[in-house]
């Protein structure tokens, strides 16, 4: 029978921050636990083998050994503490890399003081079962192909990171639904999940169920046998079969046609199928993957998909939030994409201008994540300067946020705030009289009834250059 949450326990916390370690320190204090401090990896593994812990909280970035490499050390050893890693960034890889090594958790700082408290509650009564799920999980690799890295640090992303950490070291008779608006990233995360686990090497198929008419797709999928149909002048293997023991993933499942439904639902329950024309059946090793834009639930009660087949996919669930719901994420994620471009089209570009991110902010991104990829990657390619200028976005990203009634408020200080705004106002001014004026500077201060001088003063001020707008 697990103990109450309230007795006296040992806990560990692993940072070399001292500011860190007091407050953790406080807040045990404060539970009636013993809180013993480290500094490193190197001292907590000592004091794990002396003081035998009840739960260890362990920052991921530290100098010397790295948490994460202190984690699969404290695991080696069959430590039955659960440990909870900590970091002020986090990516998808280490979000992954944590809970495949075998992490209790992931958390993302600054820390919540509630948080931590339930972190401990609900580590305490999992020992066992965490000491004993532990090594069948070190077997699996976690490294992710940057290609096809989920970008944002939100608390939505990280639980997100955390899913694929754990999907990815189930069997790949586990199929997973990922459902989302489009332009999400529900490929990313079906990629994420099949380069996170032991089949990595293995092929990654991604079959658009929209893309081809019911005949095409069946061969496809099923693949034929010589002879089969007209045309099928030689045995082609279908997408299943090529699949190996890797990964399928069914892009928009909400289309499959009812006749091919049927059939899907029958690959997974029996893990078997024939190709179009043949009766030998063969053998399917591969996860199945699939995603939706649509309410499955709703298309399940419309009669226009099997009800059957949607519980057999729905094993694991992971859904995506819209760009509008995780908009913290938009500074990283338009950082992401402007080096991106700015690195293919061989332009000299930093960042942005504030009233560029403002607006970007502002923007609701009916299209999401692809939509900021496009939205950047134009920018990029009109961009004149050294960075990314409102004049820059296309007009409906301008306008939809202009007509905001929203100002920025960056400081609970009024004078900061409004010096913000200010600057702000100062800074689009300028750029819009230029832009009207096409780059000169004469024209654009005498129809401002500005002194050359000063309105050069504030170019000069925010770095403004009238060549970009000739």
């Amino acid at each position: 029978m697990a103990r109450k949450a309230t007795e006296r326990r040992k806990i560990l916390v692993v940072d070399d921050d001292e500011k860190i370690l007091f407050a953790f320190a406080q807040v045990f204090s404060q539970e009636g636990h013993r809180c013993i401090t480290a500094k490193s990896g190197e001292e907590a593994l000592g004091i794990v083998a002396s003081e035998k812990p009840d739960v260890i909280f362990m920052d991921i970035a530290m100098p010397g050994l790295s948490g994460l490499e202190t984690l699969q050390r404290i695991k080696a050893r069959n430590v039955p503490a659960p440990v909870i890693m900590i970091t002020g960034y986090g990516t998808m890889q280490t979000a992954i890399k944590a809970i495949q090594f075998g992490a209790f958790d992931y958390l993302t700082k600054p820390l919540d003081v509630e948080k931590i408290r339930e972190e401990v509650r609900k580590a305490l009564p999992d020992r066992s079962h965490n000491a004993s799920s532990y090594e069948a999980h070190s077997r699996f690799k976690a490294d992710v192909i940057d290609r096809y890295e989920l970008i944002g640090s939100t608390p939505a992303m990280q639980e997100i990171y955390k899913l694929i950490g754990s999907v990815a070291m189930t069997p790949n008779h586990s199929s997973v639904l990922i459902t989302g608006e489009s332009g999400t990233g529900k490929e990313l995360v079906a990629r994420a999940i099949h380069d996170s686990g032991p089949a990595a090497s293995e092929p990654f198929i991604a079959i658009n169920c929209t893309a081809l008419p019911e005949a095409l797709l069946e061969s496809e999928l099923f693949g034929h046998e010589k002879g089969a149909f007209t045309g099928a002048v030689e045995r082609k293997l279908g997408k299943f079969e090529i699949a190996g023991r890797g990964t399928i993933f069914l892009d928009e499942i909400g289309t499959l046609p009812p006749p091919l439904q049927q059939k899907l639902l029958r690959v997974l329950q029996e893990r078997e199928c024939e190709r179009v024309g043949g009766n030998e059946p063969f053998h399917i090793d591969a996860r199945f993957v699939a995603a939706t834009n649509v309410d499955l639930e709703a298309e399940v009660n419309k009669k226009r998909f099997r009800e059957d087949l949607f519980f057999r996919l729905h094993v694991v669930a992971i859904h995506l939030p819209p760009l509008r719901e995780r908009r913290d994420d938009i500074p990283l994620l338009a950082g992401y994409f402007l080096k991106k471009y700015a690195e293919r089209i061989k332009k000299p570009i930093t960042g942005f201008s504030d009233e560029t991110m403002h607006l970007l902010l502002q923007y609701s991104y009916p299209g999401n994540i692809r939509q900021l990829e496009n939205i950047v990657e134009r920018a990029v390619i009109f961009s004149k300067g050294d960075i990314i200028l409102p004049e820059n976005l296309q007009e409906k990203v301008s306008a939809n946020a202009s007509g905001s009634k929203t100002l920025p408020i960056v400081s609970s200080v009024f004078s900061e705030s409004r010096d913000h705004v200010l600057e702000m106002f100062e800074k689009q001014f300028v750029i819009e009289q230029l832009r009207k004026h096409r780059g000169s500077v004469t024209a654009a201060a005498k129809e401002s009834k500005m002194t050359r001088q000063n309105f050069q003063r504030l170019m000069k001020k925010y770095k403004i250059k009238s060549e970009q707008f000739r």
